[in-house]
């Protein structure tokens, strides 16, 4: 069980950076519709959400059900520190306050 949750930790990384990738992309202006959706960030974005959907699925043969959904929530709080230091967001209270009750759910749901 451990090895399904490493696993989804990492997919769950993977998924962020490709969200990272994706808003990069979306940044930036290009001259036609055909390169706004076939740029190396955009294929590299997707094939890593595809890769991450892979590791998912393999992640429900070793996990609960309810412990692979909430496990995907993790990546709102990886998507929230990428964007601080890679696109320079701010943090505010709103977003902490969200990010600790994410993180108390996920430890509730596992401790108990």
């Amino acid at each position: 069980m451990i090895f399904y949750i490493f696993l989804m930790l990492l997919g769950q990384i993977i998924v962020s950076v490709s969200q990272v990738l994706l808003k990069k992309s979306a940044q930036k202006h290009y001259d036609s519709v055909i390169r706004e959706y076939l740029n190396i960030l955009v294929v590299s974005g997707y094939a890593l959400l595809v890769i991450s959907m892979f590791i998912t699925i393999i992640c429900y043969k070793g996990l609960p059900y309810m412990g692979v959904v909430l496990m995907e929530s993790v990546s709102y709080i990886i998507i929230m520190i990428l964007s601080r230091f890679i696109f320079k967001e701010q943090i505010g209270f709103g977003k902490i306050c969200g990010m600790s009750l994410i993180i108390l759910g996920i430890l509730i749901f596992y401790l108990i």
